[in-house]
């Protein structure tokens, strides 16, 4: 899980390209290298928040570029939470989220990165993508909505498509939150329980929880095709919600001072 990176200390989250992440080793629970307990890695975290902010009000000052977030995780994996955290204080303006729900009929009848592109950030932006033109390569294959060649064809597409985006300004993170399947147990159990957070539950979660090992294939398979040097994949431990911000926010903040957004001279 590691190659040569301008910031080192993301060797220990990035997928190598042509590698595959070994979900099934790679323990969902670790802290390794926090900068201490949850009260010290909380502190942290609102440091890089601060950070955050800043380096992104550069980038939409200066707008010369932009950043895509993808998030991908297993259902009640911390998509939301995470969004909620990392982008605390930064300005709306420049920021765009956008959730990707099943496709319409308007959307199934183009090709299936149509609705993706047109959510694109556009230069001095930050898009994030909480799910993506990913689900075109898991729960498509997963729930077998389309054929295993049309399936298999879009690693290619998806590669060639990133690599056009990146060519014309936009840097991409894709993230993929692993949790394991008794944090998820946990956390779909506490969704029932607490009237707050009932309406998050849909009775399709526990259908994909029956698939989980065909998820984690699925995943393995599309992040092995698809991580490259210009858009990498980094697999994030997610168990423990204050290691998973922190990881995250490190992630963000490396990345936007190696893009090193600058105020415009006049």
């Amino acid at each position: 899980m590691s190659t040569p990176h301008p910031h080192p200390h993301l060797n220990r989250w990035i997928v190598e390209p042509g590698k595959t992440p070994g979900l099934g080793v790679l323990d969902p629970a670790s802290i390794d290298d926090a900068p201490g307990d949850k009260e010290i890695t909380n502190a942290a975290c609102d440091e890089l928040v601060e950070q955050l902010r800043d380096l992104q009000i550069r980038l939409w000052a200066e707008r010369s570029q932009s950043l895509l977030v993808v998030l991908q995780a297993m259902d009640a994996g911390g998509k939301d939470g995470t969004i909620r955290k990392v982008f605390t204080g930064v300005n709306p303006q420049g920021v765009h989220i956008t959730s990707f729900k099943a496709p319409t009929s308007d959307e199934l009848a183009r090709d299936f990165l149509w609705r993706v592109h047109a959510r694109v950030p556009a230069k001095g932006e930050i898009g994030v993508f909480n799910r993506s033109h990913y689900e075109d390569v898991l729960i498509a294959r997963v729930d077998g909505l389309v054929a295993e060649p049309t399936w298999r064809r879009r690693y290619g597409f998806i590669r060639d498509w990133e690599e056009m985006l990146v060519s014309e300004g936009t840097t991409i993170v894709k993230l993929f939150l692993h949790i394991s399947r008794d944090e998820q147990a946990r956390r779909l159990q506490a969704r029932l329980e607490d009237p707050t957070k009932r309406w998050k539950f849909e009775p399709a979660d526990m259908d994909a929880r029956s698939k989980w090992d065909d998820y984690q294939r699925a995943y393995e398979e599309a992040i092995a095709e698809t991580a490259t040097q210009q858009a990498p994949w980094y697999v994030i431990p997610s168990d423990r919600k204050w290691y998973r911000n922190w990881a995250v926010l490190k992630v963000l903040t490396s990345t936007l001072e190696m893009m090193d957004p600058q105020f415009p001279s006049s």
